[in-house]
Parts: C-alpha cells; sequence; structure tokens
C-alpha cells in the first residue's frame, strides 16, 4: 500500500535564522476507480481506506445503496518503474441486478483533491435524486453537544497532527461520540471513505448520524450527505449558496462555523433541542 506520510528534507527560514530539518508531509497519489473493468473515476487522494473510498463514492453517485450491491472490490496491476505494485488501480464489480453508472458525455468523473465537482458539465447533472431522503429523520442534539465535536474530531487527527495538511470528516452519533473518522487530502475523499464505511457496516441510511467536516460545507459535500441518508452537517468553516439551498430542499439541518461555542445555524432548527 502507498505511504500516508512522506518525508521530504527543508530548509526553514525564520527572523532569526536557517536550519535544515526533515519535514513530514502529507501522501498524495492518484486513485483510479474502474466499475466491472471500466475506467470511471480518478481522484487524487491519500492513500488508505481506497474500498471505502470507492464504496461512499459510488453510494454519493447513486449507484450503491447497500454493502451486497458489491460483489468484489480488488487491486489491478498498476507497477512503478521499479516493478512494485502502486495499489493506484481499484476495480469493483457489481452484484448481479446493480445497474452500473452511466457512462457519457454529460459527466466527466475526473477530480481534484480540492474539488469532486469541478469535472461535471452542468448544475443539472450533480443535483441527484436521493434514495435516503434525509426529511423526515428527527436526529435531535444540542448546541452544547455540537460544540464538542471539532476538539473531539482533532484528537483523533493523526496524520493532520504529524503533517498539517489533511481534511478530516466524521460520522457522530446524537450523544456526541464519533462513531468514524477519516482524513483525506480532499475533503470530497475524507467524505466518500466515512461514508463508505457507514456502507460496509450496514449503517445506510445514516439516519442516527451526523456528519462533520473540518473545513468548509461545498454543495457537493451536501448533496454527499443527503445521498446517505444523513439529517445533520457541521462544518468548522462556512457553506456556500448552493449548500444552503441543497441542505434547505433535502429537508438537512446545516450548521457552519461551528468553533467553540459559537456556530451558525442556516437549515432545520428543529433538530436542536435546546433552541427556544
Amino acid at each position: 500500500m502507498g505511504r500516508v506520510i512522506v518525508r521530504r528534507p527543508v530548509r526553514m527560514l525564520s527572523a532569526s535564522g536557517q536550519r535544515h530539518r526533515p519535514d513530514a508531509l502529507a501522501a498524495e497519489e492518484p486513485l483510479e476507480l474502474r466499475v466491472g473493468g471500466r475506467s470511471l473515476a480518478v481522484t487524487m487522494r491519500t492513500p488508505g481506506n481506497d474500498v471505502e473510498l470507492a464504496h461512499g463514492f459510488l453510494l454519493s453517485e447513486g449507484v450503491l445503496g447497500d454493502r451486497e450491491d458489491v460483489a468484489t472490490a480488488r487491486y489491478c496491476d498498476s507497477v512503478d518503474e521499479t516493478g512494485r505494485n502502486t495499489y493506484n488501480v481499484l476495480d469493483l464489480a457489481l452484484a448481479a441486478g446493480v445497474a452500473p453508472p452511466e457512462l457519457g458525455v454529460e459527466r466527466n468523473f475526473y477530480t481534484t483533491s480540492s474539488c469532486g465537482v469541478c469535472g461535471k458539465a452542468a448544475l443539472d447533472a450533480v443535483r441527484l435524486k436521493t434514495r435516503f431522503s434525509p426529511a423526515g429523520t428527527p436526529f435531535p442534539v444540542s448546541t452544547s453537544m455540537l460544540a464538542t465535536l471539532p476538539d473531539a474530531l482533532r484528537e483523533r487527527q493523526r496524520v493532520f497532527a504529524a503533517t498539517g495538511g489533511l481534511h478530516a470528516a466524521a460520522l457522530f452519533a446524537a450523544d456526541g461520540s464519533l462513531l468514524a473518522v477519516r482524513e483525506d487530502v480532499g475533503r470530497h475523499n475524507a467524505v466518500d471513505k466515512v461514508l463508505g464505511w457507514a456502507l460496509l457496516e450496514g449503517r445506510v441510511p445514516l439516519g442516527a448520524a451526523g456528519l462533520l467536516v473540518s473545513g468548509r460545507a461545498s454543495f457537493e459535500l451536501v448533496q454527499k450527505a443527503a445521498m446517505a441518508g444523513l439529517p445533520l452537517l457541521a462544518a468548522v468553516s462556512a457553506p456556500s449558496s448552493l449548500a444552503v439551498e441543497l441542505a434547505e430542499e433535502n429537508g438537512m439541518t446545516l450548521v457552519g462555523f461551528l468553533r467553540g461555542d459559537t456556530m451558525n445555524l442556516y437549515t432545520g432548527e428543529h433538530r436542536l433541542t435546546d433552541l427556544a
């Protein structure tokens, strides 16, 4: 498997002078996702939890709804100049009766580590119909519980602590306990990994969990949460206007700027139990 952390020499410059030292960098490598032997997507990701990433990606694209929808997942031979397998090509075989994703000119599935929605041709192409609507899911939580989540997430960000260069996503229960935490150079990859974990654990639809992300709440992250049936998305940073619009359309609770005991509530205030 690929390395999560890569160490490189660096010259550190400061007002007091300069020195040479080793630096820890978050690894970034391409992953080609194939379905039934056909190339579907290429994303730049931090190696690790690739099977979860693939399951989460296909869940958020409306291809999968259950772990039984995938028959097998295996790495293909992909060697570097030394002849060593890079584990950068993953092929999923769908179970009988599961419709494969459409591979047409309207969708370009090349993604980067910063944005998984950039290659899609039009807004209508990404406004997918949710299979598991979160609109009627209660998931009552308190603001005091939400305030504890960023610190709890940071304590679990092992690679971020070493490199300072990764995003994180976490699924959490109504009592604030973290169910799963994943890190990646890409926000959307981190979310796909926790959604893939949930799918493989038989927890989808995720009506009894919320999603926390370490950065901003984009349109795509709200879409991924909605596709998994998540009733609440909380972000440490800002949401976009389309993210708020999509959360409202899907009956989700969207919280932004979650920092300490302050937060902005954009949609779905009925799930916060301590509001007047």
